[in-house]
C-alpha cells in the first residue's frame, strides 16, 4: 500500500481494508539516515515472522539507495506492506522495483492525480473516480467507482477475459493449421504438385460465413458464474498457473489440428472415388462440420447466440452447396456414398476428443466443475 498520508492514517486505512488482520503484528520501520542505521533495521526485521510492514517515505528513499534488492526481497515476504508519506516518484519506482525483483505482472490502484505515474507504471492501471477528480481514472487501463469493484473485476471479468482470449486464440489458430495439414498432405501425395485443395470461395468461405460466427462465439462462453466466482476467490489462483494458455496447450492443439488434418484427408484418399471433384466434397464438409463440432467441444456454457451460430453457419454451409455448383457434384452429394463417407471421417476425426474431454471430466475435473456439482 503506497500513500502519502500519515502514518496513523495510513495503519486505519490498511486495517479498514483488511489488508492487515487482526492476528498481524505492525512493525513501524524506524527512521533512519546512513547506509550503517539501514543494515542495522533490516536486520532487526529480518529477525521477525509474520509482521506487517510500515515505513515513511524519507527512511524507504534512504533504504533503497543502499539495499535497493535486500528491501524489497524483505517487503515481498511480509503479509502486508504499508508506505506512508510517498511522493508520486516513489510509488512508481516501488513498482518498477517489484516488477524488476520480482518478474511478475503488478497491478496498481489510485484514485487521485498523484496515482498516475505509479498506475502508468504498473502492467494493469486501475483508476478510482472519486472526489479528488478523474486523473487516475483516465490514465489507467481500467476505470471504476468505488473500490469495492476491484475484486469483481479481477475474479469475474479477468477471468472470462482470459479463458475467452485463451480458447478464442488457441482455436483460431487450430482452424488455420488443421487446412494446411490437408494441404500439405494434398500436395504430398499427388507428387508435390501446385495445385490448391481449394480454391475461389471455398477458401474465403471457411474463414468467413462457414466458421466464424461459432469459433467467434466462444467470447460469450463462461466456466462458472459471476456469484460463484465470488464466493470461491480461490478458483483465481488456478489462472495465475497459466494452466489455459501455456507451451502445453499450444502443443496439444498443434496435434490436435495434424491428426484432424490428417484424418479428414487420408480418409478421403483411402474412400476417393474417382473423381477429384468427389474427394473436394468429402474432404471440405468434413472439415466444416469438424470444426463445429470441435467449437461444441470447447464451449463450456451454452449460451442461445452460440447454439444460433452453429446452427446458422451449418444451414448457409448446406445452401451453399445447391449454389455452388462449379465446386460440387450435386448428384453425388444425393447419394448415401457421399453421405456415409463424410460421416465416418467426422466420427474419427472428433470422436476420440470427446472420448477423452470426457475420462477428463471424470478422472481428473478441474477445480470449477467440481463446484458445479
Amino acid at each position: 500500500m503506497l500513500t502519502g498520508d500519515k502514518m496513523e492514517t495510513a495503519i486505519c486505512i490498511a486495517t479498514s481494508a483488511k489488508l492487515v488482520s487482526k492476528d498481524h503484528t505492525v512493525h513501524c520501520f524506524p527512521e533512519v539516515s546512513d547506509r550503517h542505521q539501514v543494515h542495522e533495521k533490516l536486520n532487526d526485521f529480518r529477525r521477525k515472522s509474520d509482521c506487517a510492514l510500515v515505513i515513511t517515505g524519507t527512511s524507504l528513499e534512504v533504504c533503497l539507495s543502499h539495499y535497493e534488492g535486500e528491501f524489497i526481497e524483505l517487503a515481498c515476504q511480509c503479509p502486508a506492506v504499508i508506505c506512508c508519506r510517498c511522493s508520486p516518484t516513489q510509488k512508481a519506482r516501488v513498482v518498477e522495483l517489484l516488477k524488476k525483483y520480482t518478474r511478475k505482472p503488478t497491478c496498481a490502484i489510485g484514485d487521485g492525480g498523484n496515482d498516475v505515474s505509479m498506475i502508468q507504471a504498473a502492467d494493469a492501471g486501475i483508476g478510482i473516480v472519486g472526489k479528488e477528480g478523474k486523473q487516475a481514472s483516465l490514465a489507467a487501463d481500467f476505470s471504476i467507482t468505488q473500490f469495492k469493484h476491484i475484486g469483481r473485476l479481477l475474479v469475474w471479468h479477468g477471468r472470462n477475459s482470459y479463458k475467452r482470449s485463451a480458447s478464442l486464440g488457441q482455436f483460431v489458430m487450430h482452424r488455420g493449421l488443421i487446412i494446411s495439414v490437408m494441404q500439405a498432405i494434398f500436395s504430398t501425395v499427388f507428387y508435390f504438385v501446385s495445385i490448391a485443395l481449394y480454391e475461389g470461395f471455398l477458401m474465403v468461405g471457411y474463414a468467413t460465413v462457414y466458421t466464424m460466427f461459432p469459433v467467434f462465439s466462444l467470447v460469450l462462453d463462461v466456466d462458472v458464474s459471476a456469484d460463484t466466482a465470488l464466493m470461491y476467490p480461490e478458483l483465481y489462483k488456478d489462472l495465475s498457473k497459466s494452466r489455459s494458455l501455456s507451451f502445453k496447450t499450444f502443443f496439444m492443439w498443434i496435434l490436435i489440428s495434424i491428426y484432424q488434418g490428417g484424418v479428414i484427408m487420408y480418409g478421403a484418399l483411402l474412400l476417393f472415388d474417382e473423381e477429384f471433384i468427389h474427394i473436394v466434397a468429402i474432404t471440405f464438409t468434413s472439415l466444416i462440420l469438424t470444426e463445429l463440432l470441435m467449437v461444441a467441444l470447447t464451449i463450456r456454457t451454452w449460451h442461445k447466440l452460440m447454439i444460433l451460430a452453429e446452427l446458422a453457419s451449418l444451414g448457409i454451409y448446406i445452401a451453399s452447396l445447391a449454389v455452388l455448383r462449379e465446386y460440387f457434384d450435386a448428384s453425388f452429394l444425393k447419394t448415401w456414398a457421399f453421405v456415409w463417407r463424410v460421416v465416418v471421417i467426422t466420427l474419427v476425426s472428433c470422436l476420440p476428443l470427446y472420448i477423452l474431454k470426457y475420462l477428463r471430466r471424470k478422472y481428473a475435473p478441474p477445480s470449477y466443475s467440481k463446484l458445479q456439482k
